[in-house]
This record gives structure tokens, sequence and C-alpha cells, in this order.
């Protein structure tokens, strides 16, 4: 954009002193043609870093959820495939069952032998309760009845309370995609053994929602707000603009917490580079099935609600850049 200011300016420049010689060339001119762009360029560009404030480092990043399974075993499949769309709900992969069916069949036999025994305990319970108001009964066996049915009872509970956990179990042996998404460099192979809490995952998951960050300067955030318009141009996609929403600013950072004691903090959706705050973009409606790679770089600009009449300006300069990214500047 500045060169093709400088080239309209270089352009009135040759009709005014060399094609009609309205003003004589001479030393005080020379002097005027070179500041006034200079001076003119200089403070065009600073207002509008403030009222169109640009930046060359929008990125997309996407969730990754580390996959790691709550229980341990031999896994037995993995159906999916790498780097392909996977609907919420879809196995993912599955740990061998035949452990934890056991565990289930145990803790279902442990059940179904206590309950017979807590309703006789009930039964012995009832009849010296009334031998006892009736007077032919002992208030001791009916104090051990009590105790009886208590302890039974509590038994029951925790019997039921492993059956449950021994399902529970069971139905993590199969574990499915929490969203929509897919899985990148798939390793994770039947015969591996998976663990809860492994050096690594057995798997991560990349979820298909996205953020889309555009890194500012501290100092160059002070008029952006949400709802405000902005432009990106995607490097993946030369030539084109992506209308966009501003949705917030992130004004808690890694930088902004300090650490206590031995923990540390690394907190946020991504890093975000020292000095700098980063304004969550989100796209417009026209846009919103764009596919935008996780990683996808690109360059844009918020247009705050100040000196609308320059922002004309710094479209041109979104869009021209747009277009020099068909170049591709490689010698092989």
């Amino acid at each position: 954009m500045e060169i093709l200011l400088l080239g309209i300016y270089s352009f009135f420049v040759w009709l005014i002193f060399f094609k009609f010689k309205w003003l004589p060339w001479n030393f005080v001119s020379q002097v005027i043609v070179i500041t006034i762009p200079i001076v003119g360029l200089t403070a065009l560009i600073l207002f509008l870093n403030i009222v169109a404030p640009s930046s060359a480092d929008i990125r997309v990043i996407n969730y990754v959820v580390p996959i790691n399974p709550p229980v341990r075993g031999l896994v037995t499949e993995v159906p999916i495939e790498p780097n392909r769309p996977i609907r919420k709900g879809d196995v993912l992969f599955k740990i061998d069952p035949v452990p934890y069916e056991l565990d289930v069949k145990t803790a279902e036999a442990n059940v179904a032998t206590l309950k017979p025994k807590l309703s006789l305990a009930r039964m012995r319970l009832k009849q010296y309760r009334e031998l006892a108001e009736s007077g032919a009964g002992n208030e001791f066996d009916l104090q051990q009845t009590q105790a009886d049915v208590v302890q039974t009872e509590s038994q029951l509970a925790q019997a039921e309370a492993q059956l449950g956990n021994a399902k529970w179990n069971l139905e993590q042996t199969t574990y499915y995609a929490p969203t929509n998404g897919s899985v990148i460099a798939l390793t994770l192979r039947p015969g591996a053994m998976a663990v809860p809490l492994p050096m690594t995952p057995a798997m991560n998951f990349i979820e298909d929602e996205q953020w889309i960050l555009a890194i500012y300067n501290q100092n160059e955030v002070r008029k952006i707000k949400p709802g405000q318009e902005a432009e990106v141009a995607f490097r993946m996609y030369p030539g084109r603009v992506v209308k966009c929403k501003v949705d917030s600013i992130m004004w808690a950072t890694a930088q902004g917490q300090l650490p206590i004691g031995s923990m540390n903090v690394a907190g946020g959706v991504a890093p975000i580079p020292p000095n700098s705050l980063a304004v969550r973009l989100v796209l417009d409606e026209k846009d919103k099935g764009l596919f935008l790679a996780s990683g996808a770089r690109g360059s844009g600009a918020v247009f705050t609600d100040s000196a609308e009449f320059l922002h004309i300006i710094r479209k041109v300069i979104i869009r021209v850049g747009a277009k020099l990214d068909w170049l591709i500047l490689k010698l092989h």
C-alpha cells in the first residue's frame, strides 16, 4: 500500500514539476517533495495503528485433548484412522474387557448372597421385636439382631458400591470420542498396554472447535472492543480476505501469573509472546464453513470505532498483502 501511495504521489510530482512545469525544480522544492511523503506516510501509518491496528501474527488453534483410559488393560481394537474426521461417540479404542467382566460377576455374586441374608435378618428382627413387646422376648437377642441387620446392610451397601464400580470400569474398556474431531499421528495399536497415567497419552484428540487469535502488543488493544469488525488474510487462501468479529480480549495470560513455591504456571490456550495480548476473533456467518487447518497463520486488522473514514486504507493494505501471498519465493 505504501508503494502504491508513493507511486501516485510520484506521478503528480512528475506532472507538476516536469510535465507542465508549474513549479520550479530547485533545492527547496526537492526538499519539500522528499519531506512530504516521509512525514505524511509516517503519520498515516502511526494513526492507522491506533484506529485500525494490524497484526502480522494471526493463528488458528484447536483444542488438543490427551486421551488416556481410566482403566488399564491390553488394547484389543483401534477402529479409527489417523487424520480422518471422527464424530462424537465414535469408538476410539477398546481394552480387553474379560478381567472387568469377572469383577462384575464377582460383585454380582456378593450382592446376590447378601440380599437374602439381609431379608432373613430383618425378618428375625421383626420377630424379636414382637416378642420383646409382648414380654416373651429377650432384650439382648433383640439388640444382637439389630446389630446383625445394621452390619448386613453395611455389607450390602459396600457390595453394591463395588458392583457399581465394577460396571463402570467395564464400561470404560470402550473409549468414545468426546466430541467431533480427529486424531493426528496415531501410534496406538492392538496389543499395546493402555494405562491411566502414562508418560505419554495413548493418543491426542484434536477437536474441531477452533480459536482464531490475533497477537498484539499491549499498547495496541486499547481501542479494540468485542463486536468490532476484523479482516484476516490467511496464507493458505491467497488472495482471499476472511471477515471476522472481535469476540474478546484475553486479558489473563501466563505472563501475568507468578508461580508459588515450585509450581510452574503455564496457563492459556496457547503460548503468547512476552509483552503481548491475544484478541480472539470469530468468523462471520458466510465464512463459518471455511476449513482452517490447525496452525494456519495469517495477517489482518481490527477496525475500531474511531476514524472510520481511514479504515479503507487498512483494507486496501490487507487486500494487497493477500494478493502477494500468491507468490512462492523459493529457488527450488
